[in-house]
């Protein structure tokens, strides 16, 4: 709890501080100041901090600046303001179910290459399924340019160009659009085809609801076991492992000012399979805690941000939400899934969560 904590005590941005109990804590990574987050009640009070003054790292452009350019994941400030009014409002529910025929007809594009794939083999397929992911979650990336390109030219810039606004935040596009939700939904598929009893509730759902229907967000959503997939999916593996914030001025967070210059670590891992908060199962694929929201999955609803947290929250996340929805239900209509023994399970954390060498199944026409 926040009242259990140590205050930093600051004397400049160089300086130590006190050290915070608990699991949340102070560390140095070289010379850049870090405080580590695990703290459900903490990660409240940033998720309620509107301030822009806790921002996202100096580090993502000066390291990492040819990858992720100066788009919306990596601005700060007025910048970031300007391009999230001119990008945001695409990525609403509304705006999101309007792209829903593109990502259906995606989905059965995936669906016939597998069925020639398996009729090819005799009826079982060894299937490495990542390239094919990437593909159907690629073609938003594509209708999300035009929306980008269309912004360039009405948006509010800032001190950009059209093009460097484009070019910046493609950047940014193709990493979280196209790469984050692929690899989530690679990760999904792999823990579907290892659950088989959670693969045959949601089948079972799928085909009763969507039966000779015509796939659509009403029909989508009252798939109440998918819905609770894709969260166990997200809690066990976000595409993003870390959020993190800079403190670009001294900013409060409840009792706790975190001084200028600190970066905020939160490791979403230990955050989301905290047995204290989850249950002692809370390293097992169990989509049913999820029957009740959030609220009844775990003691603590703020130990869930696979979007991350407050104002930089990620505006993608119903188009991520829907893309793995349509994916699963299309692929579960069509087929069964089971793990490969070519499948080696090491997950790989480099800038984002994904199998070393991929997911390998065993897909079967049902």
């Amino acid at each position: 709890m926040l009242s259990s904590l140590l205050l930093f005590t600051k004397h400049h941005v160089n300086d130590a501080f006190t050290f915070v109990t608990g699991k949340t804590f102070f560390f140095r990574l070289g010379m850049v100041p870090v405080l580590y987050v695990t703290d459900p009640e903490l990660v409240r009070e940033i998720n309620l901090c509107r301030s822009l003054d806790l921002g996202k790292p100096a580090y993502l452009q000066k390291d990492r600046g040819p990858l992720l350019g100066k788009g919306l994941i990596t601005t700060n400030c007025a910048v970031w303001t300007h391009q999230r009014k001119t990008i945001a409002p695409n990525l609403y529910v509304d705006k999101v179910k309007v792209m829903l025929p593109l990502v259906i007809e995606s989905a059965k594009a995936l669906v016939k290459s597998w069925e020639s794939m398996v009729e090819s083999e005799g009826g079982v397929a060894d299937i490495r399924v990542d390239e094919y992911v990437r593909n159907f979650t690629g073609t938003t990336a594509e209708a999300m340019i035009q929306i980008l390109m269309e912004g360039a030219k009405h948006g509010e810039l800032g001190p950009s160009t059209p093009e460097q606004f484009v070019v910046d935040n493609c950047k940014d596009l193709y990493l979280a659009a196209f790469e984050v939700t692929g690899i989530s939904a690679i990760w999904g598929l792999m823990l579907l085809a290892s659950h088989p009893e959670w693969q045959e509730r949601a089948r079972a759902e799928v085909l009763e609801v969507f039966g000779s229907n015509a796939l659509d967000s009403r029909i989508l959503g009252k798939m109440k076991v998918l819905k609770m997939v894709v969260q166990e999916v997200l809690r066990l593996y976000p595409g993003v492992a870390f959020v993190s914030r800079e403190a670009l001025q001294d900013v409060k967070l409840g009792k706790l000012v975190v001084p200028k210059g600190v970066n905020i670590w939160i490791w979403l891992l230990e955050l989301q399979q905290d047995p204290k908060l989850w249950g002692p199962d809370a390293d097992k694929f169990n989509p049913g805690r999820f029957a009740n929201g959030v609220s009844g999955a775990c003691k603590n609803s703020q130990a869930y941000i696979p979007f991350g947290v407050g104002a930089r929250i990620c505006p993608g996340q119903s188009l991520a939400i829907w893309e793995m929805r349509v994916m699963f239900a299309v692929i579960l209509a069509n087929f069964s899934l089971s793990l490969s023994p070519n499948y080696h399970h090491i997950p790989n954390f480099g800038l984002l969560l994904e199998p070393k060498y991929g997911v390998n199944l065993l897909v079967g026409k049902i």
